[in-house]
């Protein structure tokens, strides 16, 4: 009885020490996954990197782990020309498997959110253009013209709806824009308010599927699959 006492607190402090040495593993393994997370051909900030189940040096023995979440902020990417920032993408793996010297790692599924602020999608807009939060899932564009012949300039802001096109492209379209009897000016306002964006640079594997307007920005989910995170 003694001895069967004996073997389950060594078994209880043997599988204490696994656990903890397990644990420390993981915190170093996140820390240098993070510094290694790229989306080829794009510039990104910092990155931050969870490694999900346990253990988790059964899963590394197997190169493969069954989830991992990770968050990448100030993605640059860029849109019909113009550079647009992507505040972050938020994107959970499954199934992530590692390359040969783990310095490649491929999800065979992802899915996640990307945000795009405002101020950002400001930037990727006409000159003289601002797009704000307009309520009710739209959002609002101001940007001002000039009128031919009169010479005056005239400053409108329309609400608009945004939409996916093609799974890659952000489309902003004016839900009406008031002519006020002047031929020719809801054209001309739309030139300015009406714009899409492709958005380039995202990992092989990763399309856009939905966007919903916030009071924060856009928020994009993204899937995808075969997608390579590290490189």
């Amino acid at each position: 009885m003694r001895a069967l006492r004996i073997l389950l607190i060594v078994a209880v402090v043997l599988g204490g020490i696994f656990v903890a040495v397990d644990r420390l593993t993981l915190s170093y393994a996140e820390s240098e996954a993070a510094g290694k997370v790229r989306f080829a051909g794009v510039e990104t900030g910092s990155a931050e990197v969870s490694i999900k189940g346990f253990p988790f040096l059964t899963q590394l023995a197997g190169s493969e782990f069954d989830r991992v979440d990770v968050t990448v902020k100030d993605i640059e990417t860029s849109a019909a020309g113009r550079s647009i920032r992507i505040s972050e993408i938020r994107a959970r793996l499954h199934q992530v498997r590692l390359g040969s010297g783990y310095t490649v790692a491929t999800a065979s599924r992802a899915t996640g959110t990307a945000v795009i602020s405002y101020a950002d999608l400001t930037a990727a807009a006409e000159a003289g253009v601002t797009v704000s939060y307009g309520g009710d899932d739209r959002v609002k564009v101001t940007g001002s013209i000039q009128i031919p012949l009169l010479g005056n300039q005239l400053s409108r802001g329309v609400l608009s709806t945004v939409t996916l096109v093609g799974g890659d492209t952000v489309k902003v379209h004016a839900d009406e824009v008031p002519g006020e009897g002047i031929p020719g000016l809801e054209g001309l306002i739309r030139k300015k308010t009406d714009f899409e964006r492709k958005i380039d640079g995202l990992p092989d594997g990763l399309e856009l599927e939905k966007v919903e307007v916030t009071p924060g920005g856009l928020e994009i989910s993204v899937t995808g699959s075969d997608v390579t995170v590290a490189e």
